[in-house]
C-alpha cells in the first residue's frame, strides 16, 4: 500500500501528457494552480492593469492605487473613490500537439478610498490573493489481466475544491484597511492591514477499470489535501514625488509585503478501496513570502504617463505541507524566488478638453516574471504578457471639478490581456490566456458643503 501511495504522489506532482480539462468560473482554469497555495492573483486594478500592472510610481488625486498605500494621501479632500472590476477569459492549453480551449469568468476586486483629513487618506477593499481552479484527468493502459487478457486502464482524476461538497474552486481572499499620510511635501508613507482566508483543497482519485467497469482491486485510491486557512496580511509603502518643471513630475515608490507562516491546520487523507482512511495532520504548513517592490513613474503635462516596476517575491523560503516518512510536515523546495518586471504607459490627448474623444485615456503595457514553482525538481512556468486598454470618462469636465479646480473624472475601464505560461521542462503544458477586463472607477464629490445665501 505504501508503494502505491508513493506512486500516486509522484503522479500528483506531474502534469501528464494526454490531460482532459473542464472549464469553470473561478478566476483560473490552470493546471498549475494545483501546487501550493495556487497561482498568485493579479493585484492590479482597471487603470494600471491595462498598463502592464505598474503601480509603485502612480500617484494622483483621482487614482485608487491599492498596491502602494502611500498613494492614498493624494486623494482630494472632497472626493470619494470607488473601483470595481471583473474579467472574462479564454484559455488555450497545449500539450504534446493537443490544444483545448476553456472559458472562464471572475470577480476581481472592489475598493473604496476617501480623505480622512489633510494629507491623510484611507482605503478599504476586497480582492483575491491566490486562485485555484482545475479539473482534469489522465488515462493510460497499464497492462492486461492475466485471466482473460482484458486491458487494465488506470484513470486518475485531479480536481480542486472549495469545501467538503467538492465544488470546483478555491484559493485565498483578502480584505484590507489602509491609510496613507504625507508628513511633508513630496513624501508619503502608508500601510495596508487585513485578513487572508480561504480553502486550499486538492483531490486525486485513481480507479482501475476492466472493459469499462471499475474493479475492486487495491489500485482504487483517493487522496484529499485539505486546508481551511485564516491569517493576516500587511504591506508598507512609501512614495516620493518631485516636480521637475512646470510640465513634468517624477514619482518614486516602494512597497514591502510582510511574509509569515499561516498557523492553520492542514490534512492529508488517503483511502484505498474500502479501507479506513489514513489521516495525517500538520500546522504552520503554509507560508506567504516577503515581497519587495520598487517603481518609478513620469508624467508629462498630465497627458503622458510612463511607469515601470520591479518586484521580488521570496517564495523560495516558503514552506508547503508534504508527505515524508509517514508524516505530513512543512517543507521547502516546492517554490523558488520570483522576479517580476512591469512597464506601461498612458496617453490622454487633452484631459481637460470639452471634446469627449480628447478625454479618453489610451493605455498599453507588458510584464514578465520568472518561474516560482518547482515541479519534480524542474522549473515551473515563466509568465509573460501584453496589455492594452482605454479609460472612457463617464462624467464631463465641469461636473467633476473640485473647489481647487482639480479634474477627477469617473471612468469605464476596458482592457485586453494576453498572458503566456510556459515551462522549459519537457512534457509540461503551455497556456495562452486571452482576457477582457472591465472595471468601473467612480470619482464623486461627496463631501462638498453647500452654502446658501
Amino acid at each position: 500500500m505504501s508503494c502505491l501511495k508513493h506512486s500516486i504522489l509522484i503522479l500528483c506532482l506531474s502534469i501528464i501528457p494526454g490531460i482532459h480539462a473542464v472549464a469553470q468560473s473561478n478566476g483560473t482554469v490552470s493546471s498549475y494552480s494545483r501546487f501550493g497555495l495556487g497561482l498568485p492573483a493579479d493585484a492590479s486594478q482597471g487603470l494600471n492593469r491595462s498598463m502592464g500592472g505598474v503601480a509603485q510610481g502612480l500617484r494622483a488625486s483621482y487614482i485608487l492605487n491599492q498596491q502602494n498605500p502611500a498613494s492614498y494621501s493624494a486623494i482630494d479632500s472632497l472626493t470619494f473613490l470607488f473601483d470595481v472590476g471583473m474579467s472574462v477569459s479564454r484559455t488555450f492549453m497545449s500539450q504534446n500537439g493537443t490544444t483545448k480551449g476553456l472559458n472562464n469568468a471572475s470577480f476581481d476586486y472592489v475598493n473604496a478610498a476617501f480623505r480622512l483629513r489633510k494629507n491623510l487618506g484611507m482605503s478599504i477593499g476586497f480582492q483575491p490573493y491566490t486562485r485555484i481552479g482545475y479539473d482534469f484527468y489522465t488515462e493510460q493502459n497499464t497492462g492486461s489481466f492475466s485471466a482473460n487478457g482484458d486491458p487494465i486502464i488506470q484513470h486518475v482524476e485531479f480536481r480542486s475544491a472549495n469545501s467538503n461538497n467538492m465544488q470546483l474552486g478555491g484559493g485565498l481572499h483578502q480584505v484590507y484597511l489602509g491609510a496613507g499620510w504625507q508628513p511633508f511635501n513630496g513624501f508619503s508613507i502608508g500601510a495596508n492591514a487585513g485578513f487572508l482566508w480561504g480553502n486550499v483543497n486538492h483531490k486525486i482519485i485513481q480507479t482501475i477499470t476492466e472493459n469499462g467497469s471499475t474493479t475492486s482491486t487495491d489500485g482504487n485510491t483517493s487522496i484529499f489535501y485539505k486546508a481551511s486557512l485564516l491569517s493576516w496580511k500587511g504591506d508598507i509603502g512609501v512614495q516620493y514625488q518631485t516636480q521637475l518643471n512646470k510640465d513634468d513630475r517624477l514619482t518614486f515608490g516602494a512597497t514591502v509585503g510582510i511574509g509569515h507562516k499561516i498557523g492553520s491546520e492542514a490534512q492529508y487523507i488517503s483511502t484505498q478501496s474500502n479501507a479506513t482512511a489514513d489521516t495525517l495532520t500538520t500546522t504552520n504548513g503554509y507560508e506567504i513570502p516577503m515581497s519587495y517592490s520598487f517603481g518609478v513613474g513620469w508624467q508629462h503635462e498630465e497627458k503622458l504617463t510612463l511607469a515601470a516596476d520591479v518586484t521580488l517575491e521570496q517564495w523560495g523560503k516558503c514552506t508547503t505541507p508534504q508527505v515524508s516518512g509517514g508524516t505530513y510536515q512543512p517543507m521547502t523546495g516546492a517554490y523558488q524566488d520570483r522576479l517580476r518586471i512591469n512597464a506601461g504607459a498612458e496617453y490622454v490627448p487633452s484631459r481637460y478638453d470639452r471634446d469627449f474623444s480628447n478625454r479618453i485615456s489610451y493605455r498599453a503595457g507588458a510584464f514578465y516574471s520568472t518561474p516560482y514553482l518547482k515541479i519534480n525538481g524542474e522549473n515551473g512556468p515563466r509568465e509573460m504578457g501584453l496589455t492594452a486598454g482605454i479609460g472612457i470618462p463617464i462624467t464631463n469636465y465641469w461636473a467633476n471639478l473640485s473647489y481647487l479646480n482639480i479634474y477627477a473624472p469617473s471612468y469605464v475601464n476596458i482592457g485586453l490581456q494576453w498572458i503566456n505560461r510556459s515551462a522549459s521542462a519537457a512534457g509540461l503544458p503551455t497556456e495562452n490566456i486571452f482576457q477582457i477586463n472591465i472595471g468601473l472607477s467612480f470619482s464623486e464629490r461627496w463631501f462638498l458643503k453647500w452654502k446658501f445665501k
